[in-house]
């Protein structure tokens, strides 16, 4: 990958319209954000099918549509955290922030994700010419072992577990998600929408379902306290670096995805990060993600994320510096939205009848799942919601269930 020198020339009037279509994207990915269960490829592949059909500069065009993505990558944490059904990518901080919402400091769990996201940002680009550079050289080696690599990832997750009961629960969980996975994703069934595959309902069934019926039951969200963060600077930092260099991998390796990246995460932040350094950290592969994959796209010519594929199908030229640009501009405007819309969103929840939303939520997972892959779509949604109660009913943690990704490609080799 080389780049040459960059010359920076200001321009009013081409800086006030690209703003114009930064803003309009940044709509559109706060919109696809705040749908509960509404995974970000079935998103993208819905701005696929849209964006040859704008009328508008391609170039601009293709700003909105990476604007979308990373404003989505933003806003997608805000129903993980208040309903508990998350994106696919977001399915590992969904749970530690569902918690932090549940013991009243939900504020703070927002404003992590946020910094999570933006300090991301602020560091995949500065990073993104050298770490494209290594990941490209280490590209081979690592994909030779990837099914070694994620094994190891698998058995540290499991050994983990503090009590036996919690090892039985992650291992039966694993392989359960595991042979769902095999099963399900590779399915093309006949859908309403042409905009993805099975991901939609495997997610919304593993992770979204269990604590949506469980809140049924519940006495909903409690008052929420202050915005104080609590997490330490150096354990921040640390944090969202780690998962600024993991969303790195995903931008450049196929076959990982963000969720297995959060995995990957989880081992490898720092022992006192708890849950506040997972969400930070989960957060910035996320966003990262889109970052380091339009760097890919440049490098290697290869779209790895839905968005790109987006990007590419609006023929936008690769412009760059102004493409840089936007993804940094779409950031500072998401770090602002999630912040605003989350806090409004937490208390809008918190006054209604949480049972009636979960309930409506529900339904809500079954309508997509049928809209993206039709009535098969609601069986893998009722068989994934059962998988999804064995680790909260033996006591383990629900991160198991990403075997679902991480196990066929395992048994893949």
């Amino acid at each position: 990958m080389t780049l040459g020198p960059v010359e920076v020339v200001a321009d009013p009037a081409l800086s006030v319209r690209l703003l114009a279509w930064l803003l309009a994207g940044a709509t559109l990915g706060t919109f696809s954000g705040l749908v509960p269960g509404l995974h970000a490829n079935n998103f993208a592949l819905l701005l696929v099918g849209v964006a040859p059909a704008v009328p508008g500069p391609p170039l601009f065009v293709g700003c909105a549509m990476l604007a979308a993505g990373v404003v989505h990558t933003f806003l997608n944490a805000v129903p993980a955290m208040a309903l508990g059904v998350p994106d696919a990518e977001m399915a590992v901080t969904a749970l530690p922030g569902h918690r932090m919402v549940l013991e009243g400091r939900g504020y703070e769990a927002i404003r992590l994700s946020a910094l999570g996201s933006v300090l991301a940002v602020l560091v995949a680009v500065p990073l993104a010419v050298p770490v494209t550079r290594v990941v490209t050289f280490a590209y081979p080696t690592v994909r030779a072992n990837l099914a070694l690599v994620l094994a190891t990832i698998v058995v540290a997750l499991i050994a983990s577990e503090r009590t036996w009961r919690g090892r039985v629960g992650g291992l039966l969980s694993f392989v359960l998600a595991t042979c769902l996975g095999a099963l399900a994703l590779d399915l093309s069934p006949d859908a309403p929408l042409e905009a993805g595959g099975t991901l939609a309902p495997l997610f919304a069934g593993l992770f979204g379902a269990p604590v949506l019926i469980d809140a049924i039951f519940g006495s909903g969200i409690p008052r929420q306290e202050e915005a104080t963060i609590t997490l330490s600077r150096p354990l921040l930092a640390a944090t969202a670096v780690a998962g600024a260099l993991a969303g790195a991998v995903v931008g450049y390796v196929p076959g990982i995805s963000a969720a297995i990246a959060a995995v990957a995460v989880l081992a490898a932040v720092p022992g006192g990060a708890g849950d506040r350094g997972y969400i930070v950290a989960t957060s910035g592969v996320d966003t990262a993600n889109t970052i380091f994959a339009l760097f890919a796209l440049v490098a290697i010519g290869q779209p790895r994320t839905g968005v790109m594929v987006a990007f590419e199908s609006a023929d936008a030229p690769l412009e760059l510096p102004i493409l840089v640009v936007a993804v940094v501009v779409a950031g500072l405007i998401g770090f602002v939205l999630v912040i605003v819309v989350g806090d409004a969103y937490l208390e809008l929840v918190g006054r209604l009848a949480y049972w009636k939303i979960s309930a409506t939520v529900i339904g809500l997972l079954m309508g997509l799942s049928y809209l993206f892959t039709g009535p098969l779509g609601i069986v893998i949604f009722v068989v994934a919601a059962a998988i999804g109660m064995v680790p909260v009913r033996l006591r383990a943690r629900r991160v198991h269930l990403m075997g679902v990704l991480i196990g066929p490609l395992i048994l893949g080799g």
